[in-house]
Parts: C-alpha cells; sequence; structure tokens
C-alpha cells in the first residue's frame, strides 16, 4: 500500500507541483482512503518528502550500477553523462520534482536526514573517476566532481526542462530523434575537451539537423 501510494503521489505532484496537488487524487489512484494514506506516510507534506528522497533514491541506485571503476576514465565520463541524459529523458517527473522543489528554495529538502547521505558515495565515485584521469595522463588537471556532475546535469536539465520554447526560437525540434543525439554526442565531447584538453571534434560530434526541419507543436 504504502509503494502504491508513493507511485501515485510522485505522479500527481510532478504534474500539479505541492500547492496543486490534491490528497483526494493520490488516495484514490492509490486504491486507498486518506486516513491510511495518513498512517502508511503522514500529511500532505510528508508525502512530499517521501517523493523526492524516494526520487533521489532512484536515481542514485541506478547510478551505482554504471560500473565507473572499471571503465577508462574518459569512457566513465561518457557513461555518466549517457546515463544522466538517458535518465531524464526517461523520468520526466524527476525534472518536475526538481523544479517544484527550487521553487520551494529547498525547503522541503532540507528536512531530509536521508538525501545528503546518498549522495556522498555518488561525490566519491566521480572523484575516483577523476583521479584515475590524472593518474593515466588522460584529464591533465583534476576537477571538483561535485562541480563536474553539476555542469552534466545542467547541461542536460536545461536542454530538456526548456526544449519546448527552445524549439520555437530556434526553428528546431529538439524533441526529435536525431536532435536529442545530436545533443548527447555535443554534451560529451564538450565535457571530454574540458577534462582532456583535446578538440571536441574528437568525440564523436554530430552535425546539427538541416535549417527549416520541423519544429515540435509542444509549447
Amino acid at each position: 500500500m504504502r509503494l502504491r501510494i508513493l507511485e501515485a503521489a510522485k505522479q500527481e505532484f510532478s504534474a500539479h507541483g505541492l500547492a496543486g496537488a490534491r490528497v483526494d487524487r493520490i488516495a484514490a489512484q492509490a486504491g486507498a482512503n486518506k486516513r491510511m494514506l495518513y498512517y502508511h506516510v503522514g500529511n500532505k507534506d510528508d508525502l512530499y518528502l517521501a517523493v523526492l528522497e524516494g526520487a533521489y533514491d532512484k536515481i542514485r541506485s541506478e547510478e551505482r550500477g554504471l560500473d565507473l571503476e572499471h571503465l577508462d576514465p574518459p569512457e566513465a565520463i561518457r557513461r555518466l553523462i549517457e546515463f544522466t541524459w538517458n535518465y531524464f529523458l526517461r523520468n520526466p517527473e524527476f525534472l518536475s520534482l526538481l523544479q517544484t522543489e527550487n521553487l520551494a528554495r529547498a525547503k522541503h529538502l532540507k528536512r531530509s536526514a536521508k538525501v545528503k547521505s546518498m549522495h556522498s558515495p555518488f561525490v566519491e565515485m566521480i572523484r575516483a573517476v577523476v583521479r584515475r584521469g590524472v593518474e593515466s595522463g588522460d584529464f591533465p588537471v583534476a576537477v571538483d566532481p561535485v562541480q563536474l556532475y553539476i555542469s552534466i546535469a545542467a547541461l542536460c536539465f536545461f536542454y530538456l526542462s526548456n526544449s519546448a520554447t527552445l524549439s520555437v526560437i530556434f526553428g528546431r525540434d529538439l524533441l526529435a530523434k536525431d536532435a536529442k543525439a545530436e545533443r548527447l554526442a555535443h554534451m560529451v565531447g564538450l565535457v571530454l575537451a574540458a577534462l582532456t584538453g583535446q578538440s571536441a571534434a574528437l568525440f564523436d560530434v554530430v552535425k546539427p539537423p538541416k535549417k527549416g526541419a520541423a519544429v515540435a507543436q509542444t509549447v
């Protein structure tokens, strides 16, 4: 029952934000009633925080399975970028939850006793990749693993969260299959060029779509 409630709540919060979400709809979607919801999770704020914690736990759990420690450093970074991009594409509700919580200035996340502990091993995993890259000579200098991950996530997040307006502004369908492949290649090339000091042209950069490509009507 708790899992059903949390899944229903994730969909409700991602679709309507915290202010617009309704406990009645969450309970109905989960096949529960309000009393059961409060018993298994708590009030609306408790439910929202549980959804946030679950969302972070899910992405961190999948990242731990990337096996980055057994890859050459540039390939490990490539895999991390590919995973982050594809995870965001597969889980648009995660992006919605992040936007909602940032609008609240992380008020609810600050209450979490779990989230910080989830991130420490992940940061150390990236730090180990960077360290190995410096030792192998693939990366001329070490970079802050937190800054590196924020840059990777930002390159993915901004593109997807603003794809509707950017598609109109630049006259491209940024969510077309070819456009998404181009974006991924661009991000990989950009980050690896910065880390290695080599030209981005060496990292399979894809040519942009032809001018005049159809624009998705998503605004």
